[in-house]
């Protein structure tokens, strides 16, 4: 038998990675650094940012005179993109040598493992792309939203792959399955609309100059309501998830893990609403959702 096991922890390392990932974009978007290298793959036509702004190219404008920014250097802004950039290309190198040792392991053995790691290095390269194209468009709405989307992918897979080699199956009722698949199908469309939400947060905020955070809720349309709204049947259809899965033993600690998820997932929904969206409670925000519709998707791989 063939021993998984430090195959495995390096999946998980993938999975933490992409954790690591995600959360350097939520704070890429807290700070409003989202265009703080404003071309791409280079930051101000330099591979290493600059510390000032005597470092600037003499044509510096030209990379700032298409973006819908203010026309100047802010070292703070430029350094956090740069290391968020620096964590995804990071990101690919460490899938890419997943890929290969999947390839020395699995190719003959179990090729749906080598199948899954080389579509998760196919996606990093995609978000790659993709992350080129936010920054051409000046971080447009849709494909920041895609971006998302992308990244909740990339951390699915290693999930998945764990899942297949552990092969650890317990036999549930068919209503218990049905309702995990409608929790993640309805957190999907929370996320979605979160996103939208961030999106307007970023257009009220920048009207105001990034100050007066008390007016910035009362300005969102009719989309923040719904997005407030849903996130109590998310949470319902999450707890009810729970509770049928109370009378198996087995996946008693994933569905405290999901319990635990969605208090702590409401709880920064309400600091942001109750504190006027301090700014740290954003990338938290978005990281417990991550990490709900993961675990979701891990209780979904171990029930049959």
């Amino acid at each position: 038998m063939i021993n998984n096991k430090s195959f495995i922890r390096y999946t998980w390392f993938i999975f933490a990675m992409v954790l690591l990932v995600i959360l350097a974009g939520g704070v890429v978007r807290m700070t409003q650094s989202g265009m703080g290298c404003p071309d791409w793959p280079k930051c101000f036509g330099r591979w290493i940012p600059p510390t000032n702004a005597s470092q600037l190219p003499p044509d510096f404008e030209k990379y700032l005179k298409q973006q819908d920014i203010d026309h100047s250097f802010n070292v703070y802004h430029t350094w956090i993109e740069y290391i968020n950039r620096l964590l995804g290309a990071l990101l690919g190198v460490f899938i890419f040598i997943h890929f290969i040792r999947s390839v020395k392991k699995f190719r003959r053995i179990n090729s749906t493992i080598v199948w899954i790691s080389f579509f998760m290095l196919l996606a990093v390269a995609f978000q790659g792309w993709l992350g080129k194209k936010v920054v051409d468009d000046n971080l447009a709405v849709v494909k920041v939203t895609i971006h998302m989307l992308v990244a909740l992918l990339i951390a699915a897979l290693p999930v998945l792959i764990i899942s297949k080699l552990k092969n650890e199956k317990t036999e549930t009722s068919g209503l218990l399955k049905n309702v995990t698949m409608l929790a993640m199908v309805v957190l999907l469309i929370q996320i979605i609309l979160g996103t939208q939400v961030r999106e307007q947060i970023d257009e009220i905020s920048k009207s105001l100059n990034y100050s007066q955070r008390e007016l910035w809720i009362e300005r969102l349309d009719n989309i923040f309501l719904l997005h407030r709204s849903f996130s109590w049947i998310v949470a319902l259809v999450c707890f009810i998830v729970v509770w049928k899965s109370r009378a198996y033993s087995q996946l008693k600690k994933h569905s405290t893990i999901i319990a635990s998820l969605v208090i702590i997932s409401v709880c920064t929904g309400l600091i942001m609403y109750f504190l006027n969206i301090p700014a740290i409670a954003q990338p938290l925000h978005l990281l417990m959702a991550c990490l709900l519709i993961l675990s979701l998707f891990s209780f979904r791989l171990q029930i049959k």
